[in-house]
Parts: C-alpha cells; sequence; structure tokens
C-alpha cells in the first residue's frame, strides 16, 4: 500500500512533520535474548521497566527541533511518574555533538545491552544533523545504561560508512542477536533503501566485532517505512522485518529477513502481510515469535482499493514457525468482540505493542486507534487491549479506553491522537505488564499515561498522566513528548 501521509495532527504541529523526520519516525524493537517474548527496557539493571521516549521537536538552548530523548524510570508498586527521569540531549555533558535546530535528536531510539555489562543502552537517531556541508547527514549515538540510569557519560558516535550515498543517518533503527552469538547487534536505516548492521556488540569506546550491509527487498533506492527485530523461527539468531513499498505494484508490505551465523540474509526472505508499525513476540508460548502488524489506513484511498486493508484499519497477525510464516490472522474493530465497529479514519492499528498483562504466559495486544472520534471530539484517539491464549490473540474480554474512560486522566480533545504510541511493559515490578500512552495532548506538547495492571486486566486505579513540564521538557513549538517509545 502507498503510504499514507500522516497530516492529523498538521493542525497542531505542522512544523513537527516538516521533512518526516520527527513526529512520526517509526518506532524500531528490541527483543530479550531469546527473541521469542516481549522485552522491556531495563537501564538501571533494578528490574523494573523503563519506557524511553522521543521528544524530538523539543527546543533545546532556544534551537527549535533539537530533540531531547526522555526516560521514565519504573519504580516498584508505583509505577511511572515525572519524578524519577533522565533527560538527555546533544548538549548533555558526555555527547557528542551539540543541539542545532532540525537535528531531530531522539527522532528514533532502539534498546540493548550493547556492551554486556547487564545495563540496557539506548541508540539514539538524529537523522537532521548537519555534518559539514552535508545537509542531514544524521548521527547515531550509543548513551550507556548505568545504575544511575541513562547518562551522557561516555557516549559514543556510530560513524556512517558511506555518508556519501544518503541521507539521515539514524533514521531508523533497530536491535537484536542478529547473527546468534549472544552480543547485541545495531541495524541503521537512512534515506535510502541499504541497512548498515553492527555486529558482535559495542564496546563502550565504540568498537564493533563487524559490519554488514544489507539490501532491503524494497523498492529500489526507496526508504523503509519501520525495522522489527523478534525470533520468528526459533533458532538462536533474532530475525528483521522490514516495512516498506514492495518492488513490482508499490502497495506497502513486510519483508521478514532472517538472522543466522553471518547476520540477516535478504535473500531468502519471506513477503509478509502489510503494516507500517509491527511488533514480534510469541503470542501463543509455542515457542516461535508472532508477527503484529498495524495497516492502519482504510480500504479505499483516494478512491483506489487497498490490498489487505480494512475500513478504518486492520491489525495482521502472522503466528511464527520454524518455516517463518505460519497461520495468518486479520483483526479489525468488526471483529467479534472488539470494541467500537469500523469506521474511516479511526486509524486502528497506528501502534501497537506486545506484553503479558495478566501473567497467564501469553502475551497480549495494545492497539492504537488514533484517529477514533467518540461523542464529537475529531481524532481524540483510544486504545484497545487484546487479550491472548493457546489459541492466539481474539476479541474475548478485550477493553476499550480513551481519556473520558472513568478514572483515565485528562479529557477527550480534539486531535489528541491518544494511541499515537503504546508500550505493554511491567513498569511497577508486580510482574504484571502495565500500559503506557502517548498522545499528541495541548497541540502538539504531548503526554504520556500510565496505566497498570491490576494483575488481570489494564485498570485507571493508579494511573497518572505524565506533561513534558513534569519531565522537564520545554513546551516551545512542538516537543511530541509520547510520539514516539523506543523498542
Amino acid at each position: 500500500m502507498h503510504r499514507r501521509t500522516r497530516t492529523t495532527l498538521a493542525t497542531v504541529a505542522a512544523a513537527a512533520v516538516t521533512g518526516g523526520l520527527l513526529t512520526f519516525t517509526a518506532a524500531s524493537t528490541a527483543v530479550a535474548v531469546d527473541g521469542t517474548v516481549a522485552s522491556q527496557a531495563d537501564f538501571n539493571n533494578d528490574g523494573i521497566g523503563d519506557v524511553a521516549t522521543s521528544a524530538a521537536g523539543a527546543y533545546v538552548g532556544g534551537k527549535n527541533e533539537a530533540g531531547q530523548v526522555v526516560v521514565a524510570y519504573g519504580a516498584q508498586g508505583t509505577g511511572l511518574s515525572g519524578a524519577k527521569r533522565s533527560v538527555i540531549s546533544q548538549d548533555t555533558s558526555g555527547v557528542p555533538g551539540g543541539a542545532e535546530a532540525g537535528d531531530a535528536f531522539s527522532s528514533d531510539t532502539a534498546y540493548a545491552d550493547f556492551d554486556g555489562d547487564g545495563y540496557d543502552d539506548l541508540a539514539v537517531g538524529a537523522p537532521g544533523e548537519d555534518l559539514g556541508s552535508d545537509k542531514d547527514g544524521g548521527m547515531v549515538t550509543i548513551l550507556w545504561g548505568s545504575a544511575a540510569g541513562l547518562t551522557g557519560q561516555g557516549a559514543v558516535q556510530i560513524d556512517d560508512p558511506a555518508s556519501s550515498s544518503h541521507d539521515q543517518w539514524g533514521r531508523l533503527l533497530s536491535a537484536g542477536d542478529f547473527d546468534g552469538d549472544g552480543r547485541q547487534d545495531l541495524a541503521v536505516g537512512t534515506s535510502k533503501s541499504k541497512l548498515y548492521v553492527f555486529k558482535g556488540g559495542i564496546s563502550r569506546a565504540g568498537a564493533y566485532g563487524s559490519r554488514q550491509t544489507v539490501q532491503a527487498p524494497i523498492a529500489a533506492d526507496d526508504t523503509p517505512f519501520n525495522l522489527t527485530a523478534g525470533n520468528v523461527n526459533g533458532d538462536a539468531a533474532t530475525d528483521l522485518v522490514v516495512s516498506g513499498y514492495e518492488p513490482v505494484d508499490g502497495w506497502t508490505r513486510n519483508f521478514l529477513l532472517f538472522g543466522g551465523a553471518s547476520g540477516l540474509d535478504a535473500s531468502s526472505h519471506q513477503e509478509l502481510r502489510p503494516g507500517i508499525i509491527s511488533g514480534i513476540g510469541d503470542i501463543n508460548n509455542d515457542g516461535f515469535g508472532d508477527v503484529v502488524s498495524g495497516a492502519s489506513w482504510n480500504a479505499v484511498e483516494n478512491d483506489v482499493s487497498v490490498p489487505y486493508a480494512a475500513k478504518g484499519g486492520k491489525v495482521w497477525i502472522t503466528y511464527g514457525s520454524e518455516y517463518g510464516v505460519g497461520t495468518i490472522q486479520g483483526i479489525t474493530q468488526d471483529t467479534s468482540g472488539v470494541p467500537g465497529s469500523s469506521e474511516t479514519n479511526d486509524m486502528f492499528g497506528y501502534e501497537l505493542d506486545l506484553g503479558d498483562v495478566n501473567g497467564d504466559d501469553y502475551l497480549d495486544l495494545v492497539v492504537g486507534v488514533a484517529g477514533e472520534n467518540i461523542d464529537g471530539f475529531t481524532d481524540t484517539g483510544s486504545v484497545i487491549v487484546l487479550y491472548g491464549n493457546a489459541g492466539g490473540i481474539t476479541g474475548t474480554g478485550s477493553q476499550s479506553l480513551h481519556q473520558d474512560s472513568a478514572g483515565v486522566p485528562g479529557s477527550n480533545e480534539k486531535y489528541d491522537m491518544f494511541g499515537m504510541d503504546v508500550k505493554l511493559d511491567d513498569v511497577n515490578g508486580d510482574g504484571r505488564a502495565d500500559l503506557t500512552v502517548g498522545s499528541g495532548e495541548n497541540d502538539g506538547n504531548g503526554s504520556i499515561t500510565y496505566l497498570p495492571s491490576d494483575g488481570s486486566r489494564i485498570t485507571a486505579t493508579g494511573s497518572r498522566s505524565i506533561s513534558p513540564t513534569a519531565l522537564g521538557v520545554s513546551t516551545s513549538g512542538y516537543p511530541m513528548v509520547g510520539a514516539n517509545f523506543a523498542d
């Protein structure tokens, strides 16, 4: 499918989407060591999940869209708040470069323990970075985890090996063990279709074992929309899903590239159903990672019928097997048990994530419905939580939550796009995945909302909304806090 231009927020954040570098850079995905479970970041190694979010449009030192990355640390019993946080920019001590207008630092991020010290680290892209005369050449920086969480101390720059052949180094990032050697690798995307994979871990000096160049199987010289890492076929190596235009008919497709001893293999890829945003995890606990993808567009766009699409959006689930692609399932708001109904421009599947909300060892799925209209509020947005079992994801027992749901902080307003990004991570230490929701609250300032699990379902009890101000981010311009969580 031709990627639908996301212009809904233009009325509140026109500057933030200029050039495609900021608000809607797709989230990438990191995985745990075995690749089949839903991972979560733990930058301070306290056993509780942390959430890193972009603020790529944030002012830094008066410079518009310089960008910051914000980490809200999980806390035992209380979850996320603005009290325990890190806010890092290119003006933070130790971080390479300096904050400049349009850098879009944090436009995309990916976490993994790159140096193997037990603390998760964060790769941060700044695709708008100008390098000398190279406009938008881009930069990738590794921020190191520690007992104090993420800091700028000792941060290293990962150099672009082919700067003259593309722009926007760091436009897309994804982490996983693509060669199965037990060390975490980093895949980097740019404005072109080639991917660059840094293998064998990354040391605090910026050294890595080897580098691989991978030609993504999308239309030649086009740009991937998203990278998602996870272990689909259950072997020792992480696989990678690449979203982009397929080269024959020009529709959006997902392509599954298998990892192996030599790294990623694009030659034996498998084509999957479309969806810009994807996630990988073992939903049905059979030892194979399952691919969930959100095709948030309509069945008809600009009077053209779109393959594998549905009115208001559709989520595709490809259940993994030892051969890769297994059973395929489609879910819409017209699926039995799923709250609401399919309506044009709902954007069902705008974002999604996997996690175990109820501790039954089957992964559950949260779907962002960022274009949902509720009670006359255009694009106010909602999220839907779908629960998994041995048979996969169903509509049974599902939940719909929005800002006018009982107990949920805030209220529905036009263009909030609640569900702009979503995360299912255990951030309060009870062993159950909690829900974190991003929105475009208050004319593009953005916000994140914490909704905990009560042990069996997501609940508004103990929930809170965390504003940019509470996180230490300036509300000048369009910071868009919560637009893109690190995965």
